[in-house]
């Protein structure tokens, strides 16, 4: 007999302090990550330690926000599929209010279409408060398709869902458009910190950032994407603050980039797509809601400003691990060294390699 109400526990630690500032909050907060893998955990803390060792510590930008559903009709033929897109834009007020009418916090601020043959496909774009908006956008573009429907002639319903969103894929669309939260995080490190914390110089730093990262994904055939791993940093904190961790796909999408000033690193983390919410699904349970009041999230704010927050502490995560591997894989042979004696110093996680 299987329990429906099982939870799977994964080890979690809070490692930091790190240093945040930028047009979101300026703070210093530990973060916490739920993972397998035990040597991000000491990986992410160096990265960290960094970030307090710099002046401003890790300046990270909120640039973007949206959530997006793209809902798909069938027309006659291209001609009216095109003039279907045409009406929409025409009429953006009168589907605002459409949304207004099923949801308190959601708003539509965009619409973009695609359209191959006689099918169309619409990109409706929403701000969402605090959550991160799965189910808010389907449920707006639910009420603002039967509107469509209703009041455009020559369509007829192909979807609630049409892949042109995109929702936990990894697409160039996403990395263009942005989906979820957009940040830029930054990091200029001295010359002093490069050399006795990190063990390398900014100069093999951003060497191996263009061979690695950037020269090797083009090779690879990545999407709008030029990193090490985001993904690890990002599955360990959704997992800790209750995400929805198959966004990861989308969230992975992002650059580094890397210059030698002098003998200081400037270090900067793209994250186009951070999808983060701090209501909603998955945030009932109690080490999910502790989780969250210790990195500030549940504060009396208006609303979208623990999402926002959330969001750039996620990004600043990923700037501490991202930095750390990329240091540790200029030195031959020590990001190995890390793995097997940090593996088997902890003897409450078994990690694969």
């Amino acid at each position: 007999m299987t329990d429906a109400h099982a939870i799977a526990g994964v080890p979690m630690r809070w490692v930091g302090p790190l240093r945040i500032s930028g047009n979101v909050t300026t703070t210093e907060t530990q973060v916490p990550l739920a993972t397998y893998e035990s040597p991000l955990w000491p990986s992410v803390g160096r990265g960290a330690k960094v970030s307090m060792l710099a002046e401003q510590g890790i300046v990270a930008t909120l640039v973007d926000e949206r959530m997006t559903r793209s809902v798909l009709v069938e027309a006659t033929d291209a001609q009216t599929a095109y003039t279907a897109a045409r009406t929409m834009e025409a009429h953006i007020d009168e589907l605002r209010e459409v949304v207004r009418g099923c949801s308190r916090f959601a708003q539509l601020i965009g619409i973009r279409h695609e359209i191959n043959a006689n099918l169309l496909f619409v990109r409706f774009e929403f701000s969402t408060g605090d959550a991160s908006g799965h189910n808010m956008a389907t449920l707006a573009s639910d009420a603002l398709l039967q509107h469509l429907l209703k009041t455009i002639p020559g369509i007829s319903y192909g979807s609630i869902s049409g892949n042109y969103c995109t929702d936990k894929k990894a697409t160039a669309v996403n990395g263009i458009l942005g989906r979820g939260k957009n940040v830029v995080t930054e990091l200029l490190v001295p010359r002093d910190v490069v050399e006795n914390v990190l063990h390398t110089t900014a100069a093999k730093i951003v060497e191996l950032n263009i061979r690695k990262n950037m020269l090797g994904t083009l090779l690879a055939g990545g999407i709008r994407s030029a990193n090490a791993h985001f993904a690890n940093m990002l599955l360990g904190f959704y997992l800790a603050t209750g995400q929805d961790a198959a966004n990861i796909v989308e969230g992975s999408q992002g650059v580094v980039m890397a210059e030698d000033r002098d003998g200081d690193l400037y270090f900067a983390c793209t994250l186009p797509n951070l999808i983060v919410g701090t209501v909603g699904n998955g945030k009932g349970l109690s080490f999910v809601e502790t989780n969250l009041t210790r990195l500030g999230c549940r504060a009396d704010r208006a609303p979208g400003e623990n999402a926002r927050r959330l969001a750039v502490i996620a990004a600043a995560t990923v700037l501490c691990g991202e930095l750390s591997l990329l240091a540790a894989q200029t030195n031959p042979g020590e990001l190995m060294r890390a793995h097997v004696q940090l593996e088997r110093d902890d003897k409450t996680v078994k990690v694969g390699a």
